[in-house]
């Protein structure tokens, strides 16, 4: 049931997936399947894409352009004057460039479909000469609830501006649980770093809506520099949990993984959201290192969304136990809900599993010249109030072992434990409790999950870890979970260090920080490095006004393989942050790149917390 859809060719984004998928031509597209089609000319190598994602039959003629595109069941161009078929649907959204090459080839009263029917509007267009440009589909979808006591509320900024856009615009579309439409609008952004801002408790009173659970589908419009759409997603109740999330990986994958089974009395919910509807038995869950696959018997419509309860499928799963998601190309990357046995919510996602991806026998040969090599660095937070988990979690299809160990140090960057994790099985994964390994009582530092040659040499580049924070006398907790990357060195390999703009190396820093006007907001930020740098960062925050004015700054030193608690209420003063209301902002060093984690937090120490993005 995985549609046979392409995604990335040669590292450049295939957007057809997106313009088959975008809400306006939803119509459009059902009544593609109700067209008399007895032939197909697929002169753009569509055809598998368009089939898996519609009802239509594959017609006995199909004609391709390429002669190396020539197969068993299909025909040249050049055929059809023999075939002579009275309709023809041409697999283009820009028919007319391919009808100047063969339109004299075609019978005279054959028929003549395209998909220039299923074309958004031009001023919904960046690039109208290219269609399929990816900056034409600058889109994304958001986990939106409004619903018994609980928000939404996601926060980005215009960073096109900074690529030079002058006229970016935003459309947004709401749908319910069931897919229906419930809203749409458009609204100018400012051509400068404008803060974006979506609540939910607006839009519901916008539309004069009911309690509503569903997705936002996002689309921007005039973007230059690149398509991909970040955003910061808070979810938070009246009685005060509070949850962070981001922005969904925009391109459907095969497999996802890290979805963690529930603690004896907890609840995990997966939610589904997709842009085409899902068969039943289109997707299917396994736990990790288990071949056996359970079967979502459940159909889900067009942009609908699905709660999935874990225990529905894997009633005996427990933490630390993982969960694997044959997703098949259906739908972009999910969140779960994890429910403790306080009541307590709180959001994260799971991570694309890699199918392409195998072991890489340089990364351990190299060790000598990227030392610590590939990190994923995370907060330890102080460990009187909070117990922080980790658990790492595979990411790759061929993985059968990782090989790990820990290093913990304190704010200051000292390093004060090495824990080697040992050869973990990819079916046997325990959780590391970092609260056993260190007591920092009411400091904190953080924790950096690398490879350990010592206890095995399987390594892909891809290694990812869940970090769990509780509370220790309140129900409130936090997850987040991210990837590996090499810091801070002058070396190259492969994609890393990874740039925000540009090829790696990666060597600064350009964090987007959203800010809460009525909790307090913090960050910690992390210097991690995979060789010897420089002794101090010289970090910059400057604050931004709703329009994009920058009207603040302070400085901050962190040592060498150090952290920073940051609270934002601490450092500006109430009448900048009065005047900034609506704004956000910006972490930058010329000197190095760090890692960050932000959250928000409430007097009586609800809090959240989640990786930052960057731009």
């Amino acid at each position: 049931m995985t549609l046979k859809i392409k995604t990335f060719v040669n590292q450049k984004p295939c957007t057809f997936f997106k313009a088959l998928g975008h809400p306006s031509v939803r119509e459009a597209l059902e009544a593609f399947n109700h067209k008399p089609i007895s032939a197909i000319y697929d002169p753009e190598g569509h055809i598998d894409d368009f089939l898996s994602m519609t009802n239509i039959k594959k017609p006995p003629l199909v004609y391709v352009q390429a002669i190396e595109a020539l197969g068993p069941q299909t025909s040249l161009i050049t055929q059809i004057q023999e075939d002579m078929p009275d309709s023809l649907l041409l697999l283009s959204f820009e028919p007319e460039k391919h009808l100047a090459q063969m339109g004299h080839l075609l019978p005279h009263a054959c028929s003549i479909t395209s998909l220039k029917e299923l074309r958004l509007p031009e001023e919904k267009l960046t690039d109208p000469k290219n269609y399929l440009s990816d900056l034409n589909f600058s889109t994304n979808f958001a986990f939106f609830r409004e619903e018994k006591g609980w928000h939404t509320r996601l926060k980005s900024a215009n960073y096109w501006a900074k690529y030079g856009s002058q006229s970016v615009k935003l459309w947004a579309i709401l749908f319910d649980v069931s897919g229906k439409f419930l809203g749409s609008w458009e609204e100018d952004v400012p051509p400068s770093v404008h803060s974006l801002v979506i609540d939910s408790r607006d839009i519901k009173k916008r539309f004069n809506l009911p309690d509503f659970t569903g997705q936002l589908f996002i689309h921007l419009t005039g973007t230059k520099g690149h398509s991909i759409v970040k955003y910061a997603l808070d979810t938070f109740h009246d009685e005060g949990m509070l949850s962070a999330t981001h922005d969904a990986n925009a391109w459907p994958p095969e497999y996802f993984a890290g979805l963690p089974a529930p603690r004896e009395g907890e609840k995990v919910i997966l939610w589904l959201q997709n842009s085409h509807p899902v068969p039943a038995k289109g997707v299917s869950l396994n736990l990790m290192g288990d071949s056996h696959k359970v079967f979502l018997d459940q159909d889900i419509p067009p942009f609908g969304t699905y709660e999935l309860d874990v225990c529905d499928y894997f009633p005996d799963a427990r933490w630390p136990q993982q969960i694997e998601i044959h997703a098949g190309h259906h739908f972009v990357r999910p969140r779960y809900e994890v429910i403790n046995t306080k009541g307590y919510r709180c959001m994260a996602h799971v991570n694309v599993e890699r199918n392409d991806l195998k072991a890489d026998s340089k990364i351990k040969d190299l060790r000598e010249k990227v030392g610590k090599g590939y990190i994923l660095p995370a907060p330890l937070l102080p460990t009187s109030l909070y117990t922080t988990s980790l658990l790492p979690t595979p990411m790759s299809r061929e993985l059968q072992f990782m090989p790990l160990q820990v290093f913990v140090y304190d704010k200051e960057g000292a390093l004060k434990v090495t824990h080697s994790l040992g050869n973990l099985p990819r079916n046997s994964i325990p959780s590391l409790v970092l609260n056993d390994l260190i007591d920092l009582g009411q400091d904190y530092g953080h924790v950096e999950l690398v490879y350990d040659f010592k206890a095995g040499e399987e390594a892909d580049g891809w290694l990812h870890g869940l970090f769990r924070y509780e509370h220790k006398t309140m129900a409130a907790q936090a997850e987040t979970s991210f990837g590996s990357h090499i810091f801070n060195i002058a070396l190259t390999y492969k994609n890393e260090p990874q740039s925000y703009k540009g090829p790696p190396p990666g060597l600064s820093t350009g964090l987007f920080l959203r800010v809460d006007d009525e909790l307090e907001t913090f960050c910690h930020l992390i210097y991690p490095t995979s060789t010897s740098w420089h002794n101090t960062s010289d970090t910059q925050f400057i604050l931004y006004t709703r329009e994009g004015k920058a009207i603040a700054e302070a400085s901050l030193k962190l040592p060498c393989s150090g952290s920073r608690l940051w609270v934002y209420q601490d450092t500006f003063s109430s009448t900048d942050r009065e005047k900034a209301r609506g704004g956000y902002v910006m972490i930058q060093d010329k000197t190095c790149r760090l890692f960050g984690y932000h959250g928000l937090r409430d007097k009586k120490g609800n809090f959240s917390l989640d990786h930052m993005f960057g731009f």
